[in-house]
């Protein structure tokens, strides 16, 4: 059974940092990618990265490119999403999600499975 399984949200102060894991179970096939999309209340969804699992291709959104970091680990089916300089404004449900086509295509949201999410508070 394919399932994502996130971790590593939680509270943090303006500029800190986080290091959100998304784990990869239950998913055969070596050529797929994973995304990370936020989800902000009265907001509408954002995708921020994408990488394909493959090649370590990235794909960020502009509202995030030079503050977050998308890399895997695929010996232990693991991507994650190193946040840096966390402004209020971050402040989401992140959620990873799988496209077995590896599309990487950030504004649309076809994956064949989301994670459950991960709470990331950014205030003082």
């Amino acid at each position: 059974q394919l399932q994502l399984v996130e971790s590593g949200g939680g509270l943090v102060q303006p500029g800190g940092s986080l290091r959100l894991s998304c784990v990869v179970s239950g998913f055969t096939r070596d050529y797929y990618s994973i995304a990370w999309v936020r989800q902000a209340p009265g907001k509408v969804r954002e995708g921020l990265s994408c990488i394909v699992r493959s090649d370590g291709t990235t794909y960020y959104a502009e509202s995030v490119k030079g503050r977050f970091t998308i890399s895997r680990d695929n010996t232990n089916n693991t991507v994650y999403l190193q946040m840096n300089s966390l402004k209020p404004e971050d402040t989401a449900v992140y959620y990873c999600a799988l496209d077995p086509w590896a599309r990487c295509e950030l504004t649309k949201y076809e994956y064949a499975q989301w994670g459950q999410g991960t709470q990331v508070t950014v205030s003082s």
